[in-house]
């Protein structure tokens, strides 16, 4: 089979009739790939049209057997049936063998949590007499106070944060722009750092606008933030395993247990579909127990 040329006609039906980024398309491609090579090392077929969902189904006993994640599996399942929904368009093929093609339960983990009080731990173990002390403790709280992603924070630009309304404009996943509310405790060392620290910076062409910079006056990488906060939870004295996402994870988490709207809390994070905000309500027993208690008419 010439796999190659049936590949180059998905990659433009994903781009021209699905819209993906480059990066699903590359992804899809990829998986495909691999489905034609594991056909091909094991012999099974020579032949788009004899493709059959026994072969596909012992693809994905094949990948799982290899240590494939669910949601590696899932998103394999996704491209595949792209794939094939594709050929039928074309009448490369007549019926579409992935049609009852499963894709794998995905179960989602619960994501680790900071309570309150190893939050101010973490934020209290930044030395802020050292020359990056006052970014770091801005970072910080912007990090949780807003509960950003590490990339949206280091994308955060000043023309984007307006101290009058307390709000900042915020460029997410698929360059989707929303705007959240910026606390006051960030607001007020975002100023302390731009006035006394920042602004005494040499800082790089381009780069003027960025919010956070190192100390060569560029824009903050990813990998630094990630960096920073793990070598915080070690002085704090905090042995959960902990990254950036953390500090999202427990804004997301402390303002349902708050008693915060769902609605509300999904169009600050950015999430696309509230099933995703729903993975923060893994409240404790004993909060959802107060919580009836208190508002129940028959508690």
């Amino acid at each position: 089979m010439n796999i190659q040329s049936y590949l180059k006609g998905f990659s433009g039906y994903l781009k021209l009739e699905r819209s993906l980024a480059e990066n699903s398309i590359e992804a899809y491609k990829n998986d495909v790939a691999k489905l034609f090579q594991y056909l091909e090392t094991a012999e099974k077929v020579d032949s788009l049209k004899v493709i059959t969902l026994k072969e596909l189904r012992a693809f994905l006993v094949y990948l799982n057997e290899l240590g494939a994640q669910a949601s590696t599996q899932s998103r394999v399942v996704s491209g595949i049936k792209s794939f094939f929904g594709y050929l039928l368009q074309e009448e490369l093929i007549n019926t579409d063998p992935s049609e009852l093609l499963e894709t794998p339960k995905i179960i989602r983990k619960l994501p680790d949590t900071l309570n309150i009080h190893e939050i101010d731990l973490l934020i209290n173990a930044i030395d802020a007499s050292k020359p990056d002390g006052m970014r770091n403790k801005a970072i910080m709280e912007v990090l949780y106070g807003c509960g950003l992603r590490v990339s949206e924070l280091t994308d955060l630009r000043i023309s984007n944060i307006s101290e009058e309304t307390e709000f900042i404009r915020v460029i997410g996943k698929g360059n989707k722009e929303r705007i959240v509310p910026i606390g006051g405790t960030a607001l007020k060392l975002l100023k302390i750092y731009r006035e006394e620290v920042r602004v005494h910076q040499n800082i790089k062409k381009g780069n003027e606008d960025f919010v956070f910079l190192n100390r060569f006056g560029a824009k903050l990488s990813r990998i630094s933030i990630f960096n920073l906060i793990k070598s915080l939870a070690v002085i704090a004295g905090i042995r959960k395993s902990i990254s950036p996402h953390t500090l999202r994870h427990s804004f997301a988490t402390h303002l349902i247990e708050g008693g915060a709207d769902l609605r509300a809390i999904q169009e600050m994070l950015g999430h696309a579909s509230i099933t995703t905000t729903e993975i923060y309500t893994h409240l404790d027993r004993d909060y959802l127990k107060t919580v009836i208690t208190e508002f129940h008419p028959r508690a």
